[in-house]
């Protein structure tokens, strides 16, 4: 990855709400290369990003604050021989998303709410 002379700053000023979106490819074939998949999915779930499939996370963004700071996270976590990508979709881009299963349509998820306290 080119982070290094990437300025995200200019890049992740957006005002929309947003969705992260990140889509991984980790190593699993030795049990050092599993505890190291398992803390980068813990790490994303600490960053408060849920599972929407395998090796895809999402997160809801009402404002992009904080977004240079999660992906330079994500990119020293990240295993040797991963690949990682991350997509930000606008929040009514989001929702336009057709979700399928056993080829039946779903629901859409319900919006986020716009302030959530721990």
């Amino acid at each position: 990855m080119f982070l290094r002379g990437l300025d995200l700053r200019g890049f992740l000023m957006a005002d929309d709400p947003m969705w992260s979106i990140v889509m991984f490819d980790l190593p699993v074939l030795t049990a050092k290369q599993r505890r190291e998949a398992s803390r980068f999915r813990h790490l994303l779930l600490d960053e408060g990003f849920w599972m929407a499939q395998y090796s895809v996370y999402v997160r809801y963004s009402p404002t992009m604050s904080g977004e240079v700071r999660r992906i330079r996270a994500i990119k020293a976590a990240l295993p040797d021989g991963g690949e990682v990508r991350v997509l930000y979709v606008t929040d009514r881009e989001w929702s336009t998303m057709l979700c399928f299963r056993e080829e039946a349509p779903l629901a859409p998820d319900p919006a986020p709410q716009q302030l959530t306290i721990f």
